[in-house]
């Protein structure tokens, strides 16, 4: 029997920032890589892997002597470029596109640079892997995965080695390595040793070693320790090698290794949430980015502009960049957050000129104004109708200065369409300044214009809805919501005469959490420490800045021919929430914005929905694909929307959001998770207190930050079979 092979893989895992900043992440790249060279030229067959692009960038720019040696050292073989993407990003929250630019982008760069392009891929310290990834991998030109989390008993794993089933049938060969990709320094040897140990003669397997996290890789006492154990190894063949040249032996047992057709999760749920500023502020521009590549195409296609792919390409980059697995998921200094939000706002900076650049160039050659009108173009980017609602600002002619009111009504093809005029941005207290609310449908990929007319009114018209017997009530021909005013919830939201919630939905309510930003010792969070109660009116007051008179802790802010909005306050401890229902006039779909103002403190807080089917399943957007989501409480994450269906009641209640990745659901009670506020990389470490007990430690999250969801319901094949569509016009909005 042939001596079985032990393909020993050196890297020197390296975030680009994590307890450090960039600039400190490039240094330790330059040093790392500078080490890694020395050694590849001094010790004949050892070979250095290393991947993500992002720092071979840095190398190139900051140290280009140092490139050109990487240079030949790939043509030799001695240094192999292993993954090929732009970096090791979060695995679950970026969208499918996304995912699709990592590796795109990533070959794109080595193959222009380097000459190579891997078929292994390799995201070893990701916290968890959507099975969207499957196709996306097969289909980029990759045969192979080598991750390490999570560990078997915690997603079901039917072994270490297994092929990974996608949903459209698409298979990659994966390796979990289970005892992690880095090695203490001069300590290489002990950790292959023990694996050796616990591993006799399997007849393929891999061992990374390589100083990591802040780099190091090799080390000469490794090299040299490694090269004596080697030759006196007899159980093994143990041989320098690449991901590539492992996974081309165990390829000869892919028929008898178990199947796996499902997500590689749970780990570390406390990352759906944690810095939930940068997760929105990232949903924000991968928005933004997609639809103005839309945009820009079709003003391109038709001459009006040329395409601007080099300012694409750097906010692209941006993008990539802001989805590394420890700035997505909220792990890393306070610092980093700061740096990674600046990151995104170049991007949307770029994205905004270019926006302008487009929106303009599609708008040549539209008809002169008739006198008195305003005219409104909104530019749809999808390639299908989107029916929405509009909200837009503009500036009156002139100031007006008398007592009478401006009404605007806003026209399409001379038909009057449902609007009315809301409160708006400024606080210039003059008729002036306008924002119309109006409803409409946005004809595919193209501008569609709309002519807004103005009449003097004595004033602006006045709210019809109010409150009575302790609610307010909402009802439609498809819709009746009821809001109680005691509570600031709502009691019912009942669709075409079927209720679809149970009282009391909508409960911010606050859960005990501790200073782990990973959430690594837990599953899910059910420790309900209270909920967020409805402000007297004397809080509410003083709460809203109002200083004439007593002001109702749930009232009517705005009513008209296309919704009406109810606002509540509410508070817990330090912390204080304004929620707002937007109602349609037309359709069933609301939308509710809670604005928080948080300042708690090892907390979590979720909104909380309570529906009327227990027996109903919990699914959820995941990367080009839809998952079935654990429906027994314990910490889910998806995309830009989750459902709760009921089958036997043929019922669905889909709820889509701006930029929340983390919930649970367990019968019937579907819980979204807004906020949490441990310490920044509060790791925990054995039973060590996670923070100093001597002095005050920053929390992340504190302060405002705003959510906004939009709920429907109705027949469950039906509902499942256009949110995707729906959520997706919330997010990269007509502009």
């Amino acid at each position: 029997m042939a001596t079985p092979t032990l393909h020993l893989i050196c890297n020197a895992h390296l975030d680009p920032v994590w307890l450090w900043e960039w600039e400190e992440g490039a240094a330790a790249a330059i040093s790392t890589f500078r080490t890694a060279a020395d050694l590849c030229e001094e010790f004949d067959g050892f070979v250095f892997n290393h991947n993500e692009a992002l720092l071979y960038q840095w190398v190139e720019e900051y140290e280009p002597e140092l490139f050109q040696r990487i240079q030949r050292l790939v043509r030799a073989g001695k240094w192999h470029v292993m993954g090929g993407w732009h970096l090791q990003p979060d695995c679950n929250m970026p969208s499918g596109e996304s995912f699709v630019r990592q590796a795109l982008t990533g070959r794109r760069y080595f193959r222009e640079k380097l000459g190579v392009e891997p078929t292994t891929a390799i995201n070893l310290d990701p916290f968890g892997h959507t099975r969207g990834l499957v196709q996306i991998l097969a289909k980029c030109g990759y045969d192979s995965y080598l991750f390490c989390r999570p560990a078997q008993h915690d997603c079901a794993l039917p072994a270490d080695e297994f092929v990974w089933v996608g949903y459209d049938g698409s298979e990659i060969l994966c390796t979990r390595v289970p005892v992690g990709y880095n090695s203490p320094l001069g300590r290489a040897r002990e950790k292959v040793e023990a694996w050796i140990q616990a591993n006799p003669g399997r007849p393929v397997a891999t061992v990374l070693w390589g100083v990591g996290n802040h780099g190091g890789g090799p080390s000469r006492t490794d090299l040299q320790r490694l090269r004596a154990f080697m030759a006196e190894c007899t159980t093994y063949r143990v041989v320098h090698s690449t991901p590539e040249a492992y996974f081309a032996e165990l390829k000869a047992q892919a028929a008898t290794l178990p199947r796996h057709a499902g997500d590689l999760n749970p780990w570390a749920v406390g990352c759906y949430t944690s810095q939930v500023h940068l997760k929105q502020r990232h949903r924000l521009l991968e928005n933004e980015l997609y639809a103005l590549e839309k945009m820009a195409t079709t003003a391109a296609i038709q001459g009006l502009m040329p395409y601007p792919r080099a300012d694409l390409n750097a906010a692209l980059r941006d993008l990539l960049t802001s989805e590394f697995h420890d700035i997505l998921p909220g792990t890393s200094i306070q610092p980093v957050e700061e740096s990674s939000l600046r990151l995104m706002d170049h991007a949307l900076e770029i994205l905004s000129r270019l926006k302008a650049r487009a929106f303009f160039a599609l708008s040549a050659g539209q008809p002169k104004a008739a006198e008195g009108e305003i005219p409104i173009l909104v530019y749809n980017p999808h390639p299908y109708p989107v029916r929405t609602t509009i909200e837009c600002e503009f500036q009156l002619q002139d100031q007006n200065w008398t007592d009478t009111f401006t009404l605007p009504t806003v026209y399409q093809h001379g038909q009057p369409l449902p609007c009315q005029v809301e409160r708006e941005q400024s606080n210039v207290a003059l008729d002036w300044r306008k924002r119309v609310v109006f409803a409409a449908e946005l004809a595919p990929s193209q501008m569609s214009r709309f002519d807004c007319r103005l009449e003097t009114r004595p004033a602006k018209p006045a709210v019809t809805l109010t409150e009575a017997d302790g609610a307010i009530r909402f009802v439609t021909n498809d819709l009746e919501v009821v809001i109680n005013t005691h509570t600031g919830l709502v009691d019912r939201y009942r669709v075409r005469g079927v209720d679809c919630v149970e009282p009391g939905a909508f409960a911010p309510v606050v859960l005990r959490d501790d200073e782990d930003p990973w959430g690594m010792r837990v599953r899910r969070f059910d420790q309900v420490e209270g909920a967020f109660t409805l402000m007297s009116p004397e809080e509410s007051t003083r709460f809203s800045g109002v200083t004439a008179g007593t002001l109702p802790s749930v009232r009517v802010v705005e009513d008209g021919a296309v919704r009406s909005v109810v606002e509540a306050v509410l508070r817990y401890g330090n912390s204080f929430i304004c929620q707002r229902y937007k109602l349609p006039k037309e359709g069933t779909e609301i939308e509710v914005e809670t604005r928080v103002h948080w300042n708690e403190k090892d907390r979590l807080l979720k909104l909380v929905i309570p529906t009327p089917f227990a027996e109903g399943a919990y699914l959820g957007q995941v990367a080009y694909g839809t998952d079935a989501l654990p429906a027994n409480g314990d910490e889910a994450v998806a995309q830009k929307w989750v459902a709760c269906v009921c089958r036997q009641r043929d019922l669905a209640l889909t709820c889509i959001n701006d930029g929340v990745y983390g919930s649970d659901y367990h019968q019937g009670r579907l819980r979204l998770t807004l906020l949490r506020s441990p310490a920044y990389s509060g790791h925990p470490i054995g039973d060590r207190p996670v923070v100093p007990q001597d002095r005050y430690t920053p929390r992340i999250d504190q302060g405002e930050r705003l959510f906004r969801f939009w709920i429907n319901a109705g027949p469950a094949a039906a509902r499942l079979a256009v949110v995707d569509r729906e959520a997706l016009a919330h997010n990269e909005k007509p502009f």
